[in-house]
């Protein structure tokens, strides 16, 4: 007990950084276009996410049949999930693609749980470098979603809410990674990972990155974003491997 409790106050440490971007987000009157910035950093942060983090350690493990059903199965949950939005929110309110911005962090903070969970079933070390990498490297994408729903007008209260629930999935994939997926066989942890991948890049592609573009950034403000965000997670995960 007192091992998974270790593991699961160490989840908490990716979603600081969310919540310290949410929280610079409240504090600071960002022009419409510094929030699309932002955003683009935030959509170079989860591509290198994929590409860096999650794609090396799943292509090795899982055959390419089982790689793209369960990515594909991510995608309709991904797309299945904006359309429950869309009815939720309105389709006129332009609050659903905030909220799948809002989705694309959270995934993006599930599968940091998710890589300390099972980090921390093979050493406690390793775990502990894998969520101090995400600090910094999360900042962006908190700002960013709670810099689009400032914007959107949706009230402080619910805003400061959704700031506080970034904490949940990173407890909640530390949880499943150390308690359910390091007692399952290599190919279901790397499927689960696959499907993570689907809703993810999803996400980003179609809704954060449409929305970073929607305040107009100029095209000199939004590369470097995008490629500052990449280049930030690919350095963290240099020095933690």
């Amino acid at each position: 007990m007192n091992d998974l409790l270790s593991v699961l106050a160490v989840a908490v440490l990716p979603a600081a950084g969310n919540i310290v971007g949410s929280l610079l987000a409240e504090s600071l009157r960002a022009p419409p276009w510094i929030i699309g910035a932002a955003l683009h950093g935030a959509a170079g942060v989860a591509i290198a996410v994929v590409s860096i983090d999650l794609m090396p350690r799943i292509l090795p493990v899982i055959p390419m049949w089982l790689l793209i059903s369960t990515f594909l199965g991510g995608s309709v949950f991904s797309a299945a999930l904006a359309r429950a939005f869309r009815y939720w929110t309105g389709s006129r309110s332009g609050r659903s693609g905030a909220w799948m911005v809002y989705l694309a962090v959270a995934v993006d903070l599930l599968t940091d749980g998710l890589m300390v969970g099972a980090g921390s079933a093979v050493s406690g070390g390793l775990g502990l470098l894998l969520g101090l990498s995400q600090v910094i490297a999360n900042i962006p994408g908190g700002f960013a979603a709670i810099g689009n729903f400032r914007n959107r007008q949706v009230p402080r209260k619910r805003r400061l809410g959704i700031s506080g629930s970034f904490i949940l999935p990173p407890i909640f994939g530390a949880a499943i990674g150390y308690l359910l997926l390091r007692d399952a066989s290599t190919q279901v942890e790397h499927a689960a990972l696959a499907f993570l991948v689907g809703v993810l890049l999803l996400a980003t592609v179609e809704d954060m990155l449409p929305q970073a573009d929607e305040p107009g950034v100029a095209r000199w403000i939004s590369t470097p974003s995008f490629a500052g965000g990449f280049a930030l997670f690919a350095a963290l995960s240099a020095y933690v491997d």
